[in-house]
């Protein structure tokens, strides 16, 4: 089942008895699960309402098996329980056999998990070799989140925005997302607060995301890099000194302007020798839009510059630490060499 199965489902009224929900996108993971508790109802923790997690996990067949005095379900969330984590060569045997019993038991029992409990396991991560991953996967609902790639991201932010009766370009939406990031939480707080700027039957502009939006650090970086690129020093330092302002940690500033040039200088690497640049920078699904952006940024330099400024990065990390030079004084003057 992908995510917006799921989501559809549970949107429809339509719970389940038994779930398996993991993967890395935490919050869609978090709403969902949410929006199973809703459906289910009221939760009397202790009586209709069980939590297990690593500590504990050796009571979920007791949990099952005892009535929810009073209610019609129970309703249990095994967070993080450790059954659906791949074993290395040197197997926890304890473990191993809890895993099996735990996979006969639901095989065997469905029946009674459907008309008694609202099973629901929630993972980091879950080895979809194993037997108790097929049962679930059998007679049950897997659910995988995976980090969302650009073009999911921009139909949920355009959702919301729909909802709201607020209009956004599609070249604005794009641009939104390259500042603000990938993360579902910080995209919808700065979506939300971009909407009730615009009011109802508005429209949110570039202009608007400049001035009210929080940029990552990386995307800001990016816009440095730029002035770097075209010799503009005034801009440079306004955008280094904008980052100060707003109190970003010198040292973080410093490791990751020189990640960002480091990638710069593999892109130009991969563009040489016919590589794949996504796979070159290991990025993941949701930041393939990055790829061109490192590629025009590329354009703005050569190899042995790019290897100049890294060792000058190098230089100034050690000369920090040691007392040499003022971390500001050593960035500025560093933007100032190359743009000079």
């Amino acid at each position: 089942m992908i995510i917006t199965e799921l989501e559809t489902e549970l949107k429809n009224g339509n719970l389940k008895s038994l779930y398996l929900l993991y993967g890395e996108e935490l919050f869609l993971l978090e709403t969902s699960l949410k929006k199973i508790r809703t459906l289910f109802g009221e939760c009397i923790k202790g009586i209709n309402y069980i939590t297990i997690d690593e500590t504990n996990v050796n009571e979920l067949i007791a949990n099952i098996e005892t009535p929810a005095f009073g209610y019609e379900k129970k309703l249990i969330i095994a967070r993080n329980t450790g059954l659906f984590r791949k074993e290395g060569k040197r197997k926890n045997a304890e473990m191993t056999k809890l895993k099996e019993k735990i996979s006969k038991y639901i095989e065997e029992n469905i029946k009674i998990i459907d008309s008694s409990v609202v099973l629901v396991f929630v993972e980091e991560e879950a080895d979809i070799k194993q037997e108790l991953y097929k049962i679930i996967e059998k007679l049950g609902n897997v659910c995988k989140f995976d980090f969302q790639k650009p073009i999911q991201i921009e139909k949920r932010m355009k959702a919301i925005c729909n909802s709201y009766k607020v209009q956004i370009d599609s070249n604005v939406l794009r641009y939104f997302i390259e500042c603000c990031g990938t993360n579902m939480q910080d995209l919808i707080n700065e979506i939300r607060k971009l909407i009730e700027y615009a009011g109802e039957n508005g429209k949110i502009e570039k202009e608007d995301i400049d001035k009210l939006s929080i940029k990552k650090l990386e995307s800001v970086i990016f816009d440095l890099t730029d002035s770097l690129g075209k010799k503009d020093t005034a801009t440079a330092l306004e955008v280094l000194n904008n980052l100060i302002y707003a109190k970003e940690p010198l040292q973080k500033i410093l490791i990751t302007l020189y990640n960002h040039f480091k990638k710069i200088y593999l892109v130009k690497i991969a563009i040489n020798n016919n590589r794949d640049v996504a796979s070159s920078l290991n990025l993941k699904p949701n930041q393939s839009f990055l790829v061109n952006k490192y590629k025009m940024q590329a354009k703005y330099f050569k190899i042995n510059e790019l290897s100049e400024i890294l060792q000058s990065l190098r230089d100034l990390d050690y000369n920090y630490k040691n007392g040499l030079i003022d971390l500001q004084v050593g960035l500025e003057s560093i933007l100032c060499a190359y743009c000079s």
